[in-house]
């Protein structure tokens, strides 16, 4: 086999598994275009699920904000991505600048944690930390799906080598020329840092528009739906009622929960790429 052939096959069968890859998502925007009726009965035609071949209807989508009140949905997931944005990157950056410039006891114990952190998956604590908020009676609040979540072990790492590479004579040389603290953090720090926060805050967005399980296990969307985010209502919708209607809807509201996210996320990332400086 000569090098051409054996790099075309290579391609086939990537190209091959990235479809395979991204069936289900072609699936969910195919079904948010189709009646209710044909959803699954497309599905047992094989091929006949990923096309529509019927035709395509916008009636899942207009039900969606009929029947289920759905910008309720997106404010809930918007306010509680706002708070733990600006709170997130308030305290992880101050915990990454203390790590990078300051000396104190129990600093290089500290760092060992936040790296040994960053290996733990959220699942093996979660049944602890619902214990830890029903002891202080954060069960169905806010407060549950904010408090813990702040601190977050790779943003703290992050900001610590960002801030390693900001030079100290850098910050003097302002100081000597009577540069206020205020002026030093915002138009030396913060733009010499500015790639950090583009990352932190582009998967801190993502992440929290994405919340499920905390949001199902903390919370379960109660009380009378006042924390349900976006996802779990998503997931309410298509499982959790029972009519094909309800398939339909729960795949449109799929739809325009993945473009709010792209939407939200690239406007993010042009907001933040505009104000980084190249050192």
């Amino acid at each position: 086999m000569n090098k051409n052939k054996k790099y075309f096959l290579i391609y086939v069968v990537n190209i091959l598994l990235g479809l395979l890859y991204i069936s289900p998502l072609i699936w969910m925007v195919v079904s948010a275009f189709k009646p209710e009726n044909r959803i699954f009965a497309d599905m047992s035609k094989g091929l006949a699920a990923f096309w529509l071949a019927g035709g395509a209807t916008l009636d899942n989508f207009k039900e969606v904000f009929v029947r289920s009140n759905m910008p309720r949905y997106i404010l809930n997931s918007v306010t509680y991505v706002t708070i733990l944005v600006f709170l997130s990157m308030a305290v992880n950056s101050a915990f990454g600048y203390a790590l990078a410039k300051f000396e104190f006891k129990g600093k290089n114990v500290i760092l060992t944690v936040v790296l040994s952190l960053l290996v733990l998956p959220l699942e093996s604590i979660l049944l602890s930390l619902f214990f830890i908020v029903n002891k202080l009676g954060w069960v169905d609040s806010y407060l549950a799906l904010i408090i813990p979540f702040i601190v977050k072990c790779f943003d703290v790492y992050l900001f610590r080598q960002f801030f390693l590479d900001v030079p100290d004579d850098l910050i003097e040389a302002a100081e000597i020329d009577g540069a206020a603290k205020w002026d030093i953090l915002w138009k030396i720090r913060v733009p010499m840092v500015m790639s950090s926060i583009t990352i932190c805050v582009f998967l801190t967005l993502t992440n929290s528009f994405k919340l499920f399980d905390q949001n199902l296990a903390l919370t379960g969307g109660d009380p009378n739906h006042a924390t349900e985010m976006l996802a779990l209502n998503i997931y309410q919708t298509f499982y959790a009622r029972a009519g094909m209607q309800w398939k339909g809807y729960g795949q449109a509201k799929a739809v325009i929960f993945c473009a709010l996210v792209i939407i939200i996320s690239l406007v993010q990332l042009k907001a933040t790429r505009s104000k980084e400086v190249q050192q």
